[in-house]
């Protein structure tokens, strides 16, 4: 075992770290769960040499990036790709995206495995007003590209939408378009503002509480062609709400990063599956977690997921949408990629404060795989930052 670390703390100061022993390795690759629909949000692995600094094209390590998928399916956990967590929108520009769909299609499709994929409008220009019809082609474009990999399309929250609709029959005409024209069932999208402030009214309401009707009222005239909804809202009292006016067959997929235990574990009225960008870091275990609940041992299910919970709200805290960088910074501790870079440059978005946190919580929610390369890997860090370790 590594010597111990002196970490920064919170408010100033150090305090002494010293990991757990790591948990014992779960026999992979492990059968998808049989209660539960689980699918983890991947990032993506940056090319440490491929340039990728602030408002350049995103260059990745193939390699690595897909072998992280496989670690997730080797979980029993399917792989929500190509969406916010893979920095759509925040560095990971269309072709890399496409690109990005293209590949891991192939690989799921090679070892029969779930993948869904997110369609939406980022490749129009940021800078210039969008029609609704502009915002149609857009997805279609879009859809085109990830029905032919043999992903399940996601119908990813449009910033270019948000912007130019001006009411719920907006919404309800675009996504009316779009679900006529797919192949087959889709996942929904409904990410808050608190992961993309630029989303904030989305389904024409200010308030989400308002949203609910409406998207109940789409998902109920089209239930034979949505598969689910994943809801990214952190408020677990509208996510309950929305999925109690679901059609029978359609899924709630929590984006939940806050609250989701509860929202899987769920109550005698039913339950949420997850889509979840933290599951990314806690794959293994909430992959067991989840073989519990199968079991009908919520006992260990709650003693497997809940320590995970401040685990996800450090990652996930103010300003959410960075919650990338922990997500990168965890995989490269665990020693899931060569180096702690990100597109874009979004590595320096957290502090390194924030970081050493980060590493106490993944210590206390049993997910370091590899304890002593994580220790070794912070100790370089915390040098190249020029804190003493």
């Amino acid at each position: 075992m590594s010597d111990a670390l002196r970490l920064p703390a919170p408010g100033g100061g150090f305090t002494a770290f010293t990991p757990r022993p790591a948990p014992a390795p779960a026999p992979a690759p492990a059968a998808p769960p049989r209660s539960r629909t689980a699918y983890a949000a991947a990032h993506v692995v940056a090319d440490p040499l491929g340039g990728n600094a602030i408002g350049a094209p995103a260059r990745l390590d193939w390699e690595a990036t897909l072998a992280f998928r496989h670690h997730l399916w080797d979980q029993g956990l399917g792989v929500a790709d190509a969406m916010d967590t893979a920095q759509r929108g925040m560095g990971l520009d269309w072709p890399a995206t496409a690109e990005l769909i293209r590949r891991s299609g192939a690989e799921a499709a090679a070892r029969g495995a779930a993948l869904v994929c997110g369609a939406g409008t980022d490749h129009l220009p940021a800078d210039a007003p969008a029609t609704l019809e502009s915002v149609i082609t857009a997805y279609t474009e879009q859809l085109e590209t990830v029905e032919a990999s043999g992903a399940v399309p996601v119908l990813m929250a449009s910033r270019h939408l948000a912007a130019a609709a001006r009411g719920p029959e907006d919404y309800a005409k675009v996504y009316g378009r779009l679900l006529e024209q797919v192949r087959g069932p889709v996942v929904l999208h409904w990410l808050g503002a608190a992961f993309d402030p630029a989303l904030a009214g989305y389904w024409g309401h200010a308030d989400p509480a308002d949203a609910i009707g409406t998207v109940a009222e789409l998902i109920a005239a089209h239930a034979d062609r949505v598969a689910g909804i994943k809801v990214s809202l952190l408020d677990a009292d509208l996510e309950v709400r929305l999925r109690r006016r679901l059609p029978a067959g359609v899924r709630l997929y929590t984006g939940d990063d806050f609250n989701y235990p509860d929202l899987i574990l769920g109550d005698d009225q039913g339950h949420s599956d997850a889509l979840l960008g933290i599951f990314a870091a806690i794959a293994p275990a909430a992959a067991a977690a989840l073989r519990a609940l199968d079991d009908g041992d919520t006992g260990r299910y709650r003693a497997l997921m809940d320590p995970t919970v401040p685990l996800a709200r450090h990652v996930f805290a103010a300003p959410t949408y960075h919650y990338k960088t922990g997500i990168a910074f965890l995989a490269w501790l665990n020693g899931y990629q060569r180096g702690f870079t990100m597109v874009g440059g979004l590595h320096g978005a957290r502090d390194v404060v924030h970081l050493a946190e980060t590493l106490r919580l993944a210590d206390a929610a049993g997910v370091l795989t590899d304890p002593d390369t994580a220790v070794r890997r912070m100790r370089r860090l915390l040098e190249v930052v020029g804190v003493a370790p």
